[in-house]
Order: structure tokens, then sequence, then C-alpha cells
């Protein structure tokens, strides 16, 4: 009757000692047909875990094709000049060009006179007045007095032939109301001679110049003779302007 007991005794320290052992494993999904029938609810998402290390980079892919051409950007701004560069070979000689139109003369300041006698001379001490005008296109010579009268100041020249017959002739070119040239032919009877003078004078703006017979008697006549073969000629006309003109 003891062994009875003590059996089961035994038993029930094996079946703790089994229990035990289940309940340190794992607990196990049941197996078989059953199983989803058994299942117990779903759980709740977990946490999102911490990023990983950025990966290695990887190997550079073949080269793509050429894209379209683009649109054409805006214009920019000029550039500085660049440092003259070297001079180059000598070209060849140019097509002439047309012929350009006519300039005016060297000289643009113009005064001259020529003119002549249609008669014999005036009585002494007063202007001659040649009236028979060679030239005069400026009209700075007047016919009315015999003189002439300075337009354009500088350096004039000055010339007289005088036909002389009959009897001697004294003649005098003046300037200013003074005589700054005589000139005296003494005639040789049954010939003609010429009473000539030249002179270059500078004359300003508004003087005179003329020519006249001095002397103290009155004659009938003079010396002085004109007709149309022979010619008693008074001229004038200008060399060189002042240089504040130009």
């Amino acid at each position: 009757m003891k062994l009875v007991p003590n059996l089961l005794l035994c038993l029930l320290l094996l079946v703790q000692l089994y229990h035990t052992e289940t309940t340190d494993e794992e607990p196990q999904p049941p197996k078989g047909p059953c199983a989803n029938w058994m299942g117990g609810a779903p759980g709740y998402p977990g946490h999102n875990g911490v990023p990983g290390r950025d990966g290695k980079d990887g190997k550079d892919g073949q080269k793509g094709e050429n894209g379209e051409p683009g649109e054409p950007g805006p214009k920019g701004d000029t550039g500085e000049g660049g440092a003259p560069g070297t001079e180059g070979p000598r070209g060849f000689p140019g097509i002439p060009g047309m012929k350009g139109e006519k300039g005016e003369g060297a000289y643009v300041y113009r005064s001259a006179f020529s003119v002549g006698l249609t008669s014999r001379a005036p009585v002494p001490n007063i202007p001659i007045r040649f009236t028979k005008i060679f030239y005069n296109e400026q009209n700075h010579y007047d016919e009315t007095t015999g003189k002439f009268r300075c337009s354009i100041p500088g350096l004039y020249y000055f010339a007289y032939h005088l036909t002389v017959y009959i009897t001697d002739v004294k003649v005098s070119l003046y300037k200013k109301d003074k005589a700054v040239l005589f000139t005296y032919d003494q005639f040789q009877k049954n010939n003609v001679d010429q009473a000539s003078g030249s002179i270059l004078l500078h004359l300003s703006a508004g003087e005179e110049v003329w020519l006249q017979v001095y002397g103290e008697e009155e004659k009938e006549n003079n010396g002085i003779y004109a007709d149309n073969i022979n010619d008693s000629t008074f001229t004038g006309f200008l060399l060189y302007p002042d240089l504040d003109l130009h």
C-alpha cells in the first residue's frame, strides 16, 4: 500500500517538471487545420526604425546623346577695346574715284582793276579819271572819281603807262592825299614817249590810290595823250591779303 503513494508522488514531480520546461520555450502557433480558427488578434505596427547609412556612389553611366540647340541668349555688354594689332601689309591701289566739283580758287579774296583813258588828261592837281574799263569786276575802282578804294587790307601792286605827246609830263601816284611816286618824262620832238611807274603798297581798308598831273600852271595841253592806238593805262591788284582775314 505504501507503493501507491510513492508512485503518485513521482508522477506529480514529473508533471511539474514537464510543465516547467514547456513554459520556458517560446509558444508555438497551433498546427493543423484549425490553426486559423485558434489565432489571436493582430498586434499594433511597430515604430519606424533608424534610417540606414548612405550607400556608396554608383558608377558613371554611359554618355547620352547631344541635346537640341538652345535659344540664343540676350546680347551681352560691349567689351573693352583690345590692344592695337600689328600693322598689316599695304593693300593694292584702289580704283580712282569720281571727279569732284570744281572748288574755289586759291585766293578767296580778290581785288583788281585795269582802266584806260578815252581823252586827254585833265588839268593838274586833280585825279585823272580813267573811264575806259578793261577789268573792274569787284567795282573797287570808281570811274566817276578816278580813285581806287581799298576794301580788303593787304599788299597791292600798282602800275601806270602814260603816252606822252607834244610836251613834257609830270605825274604822281597818290595814297591817302600824299604823293608816294613821281614820274617825269621830257618830251622828244617828233616822237611819242611813255611815262611809266610801278610800286607795291600796303593798304588799310578805306584808303584810296589815284594818279594826277602835278604842276603850277594850267596848260591847254598837259602832254598825256590817248587814242584808239595809243592807250594810257592805270592798273592795280591785291597780291596778299592780311593774314587775319584767313
